[in-house]
């Protein structure tokens, strides 16, 4: 059966300009597809640029160039009325559960908001209902529905936001680190919960994080960032099997095992030198200044994105053709 594209990202770039000549390019030329039902993971170090990549896929955004395009239409060419139904479509899970729920609000006010502002559910009964719903769908209870955000956890905050994000029955939600900020022990509660969401409502996600280890876990696919790129994407398996792009193996290697003898005995790869300033990104490769197999070819000309297994692509001059027989292809596709 073939999979159905349900959002397309060609080209898109998100520039912020921060000064007459300065230019902090958080986006910079992102492509990928997110399949109808799948989980795609976005992941990358703190200001990579992959929450600003989200945030400019739902609209709150403007691109720099680029399309979005959802259902088959771009997101940011819509009129006015079919950018309202297509916020019922498409909603967004933020990153802090604390900073993202207005404390002066109940509950029950918070969910109903978009109810209200999208003209569901009128019947003051029938929307009582769908709240109350709601918070048992993402494991709270309707006694919860009249308090306010300050009398729950961090996990349970974001259980809300979750319900909130329910509320218009979308068919795609963005996660922007929706874990990130939550106790480890919070983290898998959440992600499982998402993952019985998507099962039993029929949920697309992206699924934006910096932790690898949890991103496999709900992730059918995951494309790696790097400073406003994406360098490498591939399913979550391979991935974690086989790993082409220097910078996914260092992230890959920075996970702890939990085996003492194992994680003694590994070896670690650890990047020299500061991530660079989006405002002044390297020339060619946005990694070479802190890759140590970087060539003389990765100062002057920008890798292509090429596909070396089956649906597994990567942006590297490691994996050219022409490649020197000092640095052969085969040697790098295995190297872990």
């Amino acid at each position: 059966m073939e999979k159905q594209v349900l959002l397309s990202v060609k080209d898109l770039k998100k520039h912020f300009y921060m000064g007459k000549n300065e230019i902090l390019k958080a986006v910079d030329g992102v492509s990928f597809d997110i399949y109808k039902g799948e989980t795609f993971g976005l992941v990358g170090e703190s200001g990579c640029g992959k929450s600003t990549a989200g945030r400019t896929m739902i609209g709150l955004y403007d691109r720099t160039d680029g399309e979005v395009i959802f259902n088959g239409k771009d997101v940011h060419t819509m009129s006015e009325k079919e950018r309202f139904q297509f916020h019922r479509q498409m909603q967004m899970i933020f990153q802090d559960p604390y900073a993202s729920l207005n404390p002066r609000s109940t509950v029950k006010e918070i969910i109903s908001e978009p109810m209200e502002v999208h003209g569901l559910y009128k019947d003051k009964k029938e929307r009582l209902e769908r709240i109350y719903q709601l918070l048992e769908d993402v494991g709270l209870n309707r006694d919860h529905a009249n308090r306010y955000p300050h009398e729950f956890s961090g996990g349970q905050r974001q259980r809300i936001g979750i319900a909130r994000a329910l509320a218009l029955d979308p068919d795609f939600i963005i996660a922007d680190e929706p874990i990130s900020a939550l106790d480890v022990s919070v983290q898998a509660q959440v992600v499982n919960l998402l993952k019985r969401l998507q099962m039993e409502k029929g949920l697309t996600y992206l699924f934006i994080a910096h932790d690898l280890s949890m991103v496999k876990q709900i992730s059918n696919r995951i494309g790696v960032m790097y400073l406003g790129h994406i360098v490498e994407l591939t399913a979550s398996n391979q991935l974690y099997k086989k790993p082409l792009h220097p910078y996914t193996q260092a992230l890959l290697s920075a996970i702890p095992i939990p085996d003492p003898d194992i994680e003694d005995k590994r070896e670690r790869i650890i990047l020299e030198g500061e991530l660079p300033s989006p405002m002044d990104p390297p020339s060619g490769c946005v990694f070479r200044t802190r890759c140590s197999h970087a060539m003389e070819v990765c100062a002057q000309k920008k890798p292509e994105w090429q596909e070396i297994d089956s649906d597994h692509f990567v942006a590297c001059h490691l994996y050219d053709e022409n490649l020197p027989d000092s640095k052969n292809r085969e040697v790098l596709v295995n190297m872990r």
